[in-house]
Parts: C-alpha cells; structure tokens; sequence
C-alpha cells in the first residue's frame, strides 16, 4: 500500500514538470512576441511610435517629432 502512494506522487511530480518544460518552451518560443505587444501597448499610452526591432522583442518607443524629421 505505501508503494502506490509513493507511484501517485512520483507520477503527479513527472505530470507537473511536463507542464512546467512546455510552458517554458513556449514562453521562451512567444517571449519576444509578447514584449513587442506590451511594448507597442505602451507607446500609445504616452503618445510615442512604437518602431519594430530587427527580431522579436527588440521593439522600441520613439517620439513622433523624432520620425518626422
């Protein structure tokens, strides 16, 4: 009896860390895409341009009068 219980916990330890590989990989795979969009969310809050980066999440705020010039 006391060898399932030490399975159950063993299989809900495997379970969570699955869970936890996979979310970082897609945290990692999504990162720059999300900063981009926190980014550009930014910008229009304090009336800048958002300028895209050469990758994902190297975005960057720029004034206006900066790009009409």
């Amino acid at each position: 009896m006391s060898n399932k219980k030490g399975q159950t916990l063993v299989e809900y330890v495997l379970i969570v860390a699955v869970i936890s590989i996979i979310t970082i990989a897609i945290v990692s795979y999504f990162g720059g895409y999300l900063k981009d969009y926190i980014t550009k969310t930014t910008c229009s809050l304090t009336e800048q341009v958002f300028k895209v980066g050469s990758k994902p999440g190297q975005g960057v705020c720029e004034p206006e009068e900066d790009l009409e010039s």
